[in-house]
């Protein structure tokens, strides 16, 4: 995904889909991989991130003095941030082809893809950018050197949108932190992108703090792809978001409904993080699979144990022993 032959055939694989009404059953092969990559279900994060992205790319489309303005989406782990990230920018790469054609976009790279890499230094995210098109860094290359490769080559290749994930791993108090930084505002002032960072509640890390967190906070806006909440107002959003994953099972006697039922036990299972829930259905529709059941129930559910961060949430209620008041 890092790199752009691999981002471009993530854009370009159809997406899974459940089968249509009518379609003939699909074997057990088909389906085992089929749930395994499972669906990507459109969640209120994913449209307000498109919605805002599309909005600022037009607006900095003949901005050319300054950096153009940008967008951090942050939440807690396994809220869905990433996924929203590379929807969007599937959406993006699909729109510039489908406006230009295929031959007229051949060598034209719309989106970049690229990690913060832990403790990054300067130059090594500066060597990240370059990765991802491909651009020859030689080892007695300075970091000026390749930012100057990449800010060529990214302004050659027509890229319009940068997406830039784990920004939570910059911590500019630091020295090396600092230069990363400085070397991201070089990027946004000399590429003429629009830029969307993405990280774990970095509105409590020290991104924000200090000169060169003003300086991104004041060019930023925040969008929070937070935990889905059981209700809001008179909507349930979590019981929606669960009975939309439902409706795409491909499961021969799973009963329709079942696991809108089980909404305040899942919510309580997975603390309403979206990657949390979708890795439990996802892994209880294998297990239906293999087993010959067919189906997921409770029991399905309860035998899976999910992620570390899901499993210390969840405390299960047990009921208390009732006395034994017939003896002596």
């Amino acid at each position: 995904m890092t790199t752009w032959d691999g981002f471009q055939a993530f854009a370009t694989t159809p997406v899974a889909a459940p089968p249509p009404p009518g379609a003939p059953p699909r074997s057990l092969a088909e389906r085992l991989a089929y749930h395994s990559r499972f669906v990507t279900v459109r969640t209120p994060a994913i449209d307000t991130l498109a919605k805002n992205v599309r909005t600022l790319m037009i607006l900095g489309r003949h901005q050319t003095v300054t950096a153009r303005p940008s967008l951090i989406v942050t939440g807690p782990a396994g809220a869905g941030k990433t996924t929203a990230l590379l929807q969007v920018g599937r959406a993006c790469h699909l729109a510039h082809t489908r406006r230009h054609g295929a031959a007229a976009a051949a060598g034209r790279v719309p989106v970049a893809y690229v990690l913060v890499p832990p403790a990054a230094s300067a130059k090594t995210l500066a060597t990240e950018f370059a990765r991802y098109l491909g651009i020859p860094v030689a080892a007695g290359m300075s970091q000026a050197q390749i930012t100057g490769a990449v800010c060529h080559t990214y302004t050659s290749a027509g890229v319009q949108l940068v997406m830039i994930d784990e920004i939570h791993r910059l911590n500019p108090r630091t020295t090396t932190g600092a230069q990363s930084a400085d070397l991201l505002k070089d990027l946004t002032e000399r590429i003429g992108a629009t830029f969307i960072y993405a990280g774990i509640d970095v509105t409590t890390t020290p991104l924000f703090t200090g000169v060169r967190g003003a300086q991104l906070a004041g060019r930023a806006s925040l969008i929070d792809c937070a935990a889905f909440p059981a209700r809001l107002g008179d909507s349930e959003p979590f019981r929606d978001l669960v009975k939309a994953m439902e409706a795409a099972l491909d499961l021969r006697h799973h009963r329709p409904g079942t696991l809108p039922k089980l909404a305040p036990y899942l919510h309580e299972r997975t603390a309403g993080r979206i990657g949390s829930l979708a890795r439990l259905i996802r892994q209880a529709a294998i297990t239906a699979l293999v087993d010959g059941t067919e189906r997921i129930t409770k029991t399905t559910l309860e035998a899976i144990r999910l992620d570390h961060l899901a499993e210390q949430h969840y405390r299960p209620r047990t009921r208390p022993r009732s006395r034994d008041t017939s003896a002596p």
